[in-house]
């Protein structure tokens, strides 16, 4: 492994959403009330119904930890569609091959085409709302 540093070029920390600093706040903050910590983030992303409860765990007997049970949300919203209106045409994916000389950017109107042919192909095998697949 190589022990060298490479810094985190300056258009990168500009545009990063959190500093060291506030990373170790953030974190300060997760650990000392994990709840008023994710109920804050929780809200970072869309729900089609808002959850009430941030956490519901218990580690006697069964193991059971649930986050934002009663809240209803969807990854693929959260990742794509809702940044289509603002951000459509910025890349949202930037793909590197193993030859550096192949990789391509896709685009935020680009990706939600592909999803939603790959939602078509799953529906046509009988994939319904509400089934997992891996």
């Amino acid at each position: 492994m190589s022990e060298k540093v490479y810094p985190v070029l300056a258009s990168a920390k500009k545009n990063a959403l959190i500093d060291n600093d506030t990373y170790l706040s953030w974190y300060k903050q997760s650990i000392k009330d994990p709840e008023k910590f994710w109920a804050k983030h929780g809200k970072r992303i869309d729900w089609f119904k808002p959850f009430t409860k941030v956490k519901n765990a218990s580690f006697e007997g069964k193991v059971s930890i649930k986050w934002f049970e009663d809240g209803v949300t969807n990854v693929s919203y959260n990742c794509v569609d809702r940044h289509l209106k603002k951000r459509g045409d910025q890349v949202a994916l930037i793909w590197e091959g193993d030859n550096p000389y192949l990789d391509k950017k896709i685009t935020y109107n680009e990706l939600y085409e592909q999803v939603c042919r790959l939602a078509n192909v799953l529906k046509k095998h009988g994939v319904k709302k509400g089934d997992r697949v891996t």
